[in-house]
């Protein structure tokens, strides 16, 4: 990656987002644990010195990546969905937005906290924790007002979060891009599985 930028400028912004997303695919490809220092800075370009210029510690760069992959999160997933008022919309929009990440290459840094999150520790976890709570307290609220509203049958909101979670989250586990199911088609089977069960009917005598 060159001559080191001053710490501070766009360029070392940009490379220190370089050296995650790096650093992410290779602990994607090889684990935590496996994935040495020496092996982040080689897939960087990087001498070991010149990766401590960007990073403290390994375990500081997997809390960098974890919120590095929040933001992406919730710039991709939550905050769009957030103005949608119909609860259901709001949920089959955030379902789709939520596969199409864990489905693109380039979120890597978000498959790390699905299979990574026990690794980290203290301060750095409890934060990770709290972001990751938030939205599963957006999801049980979106199921209690539809079920206030009477669009969907009645459910428990906390088993419906973590159903709707362990649906979403599972896919980077078996999902191949260059396989026989598209994104696209992912997406739509699986808002109709999930949503299929939970929907009423319409009243009768409802406006069509």
């Amino acid at each position: 990656m060159g001559r080191a930028p001053e710490a501070g400028s766009n360029v070392h912004r940009e490379r220190h987002r370089a050296v995650l997303e790096t650093a992410a695919r290779l602990i994607c490809e090889q684990g935590y644990e496996a994935a040495s220092v020496q092996d982040i800075a080689a897939a960087c370009g990087l001498t070991k010195a010149g990766l401590y210029y960007y990073i403290r510690s390994k375990e500081d760069l997997l809390a960098e990546i974890m919120s590095y992959g929040m933001d992406i999160f919730e710039e991709q997933v939550l905050l769009p969905v957030l103005a949608i008022a119909d609860p259901v919309e709001r949920l089959k929009a955030c379902m789709e937005r939520n596969i199409h990440l864990v489905t693109e290459g380039w979120s890597k840094e978000v498959t790390i906290i699905l299979h990574e999150h026990e690794t980290l520790t203290g301060a750095a976890r409890q934060q990770i924790n709290a972001r990751k709570k938030r939205y599963v307290h957006f999801l049980e609220a979106s199921f209690e007002e539809a079920m206030r509203e009477g669009r969907i049958r009645k459910v428990d909101p906390r088993v419906a979060a973590f159903s709707f979670l362990g649906m979403v989250l599972w896919i980077y586990k078996w999902f191949r891009p260059e396989g026989k199911i598209p994104a696209d088609r992912l997406a739509a089977e699986m808002l109709n599985l999930f949503f299929g069960g939970l929907e009423t009917a319409p009243a009768a005598g409802a406006a069509t």
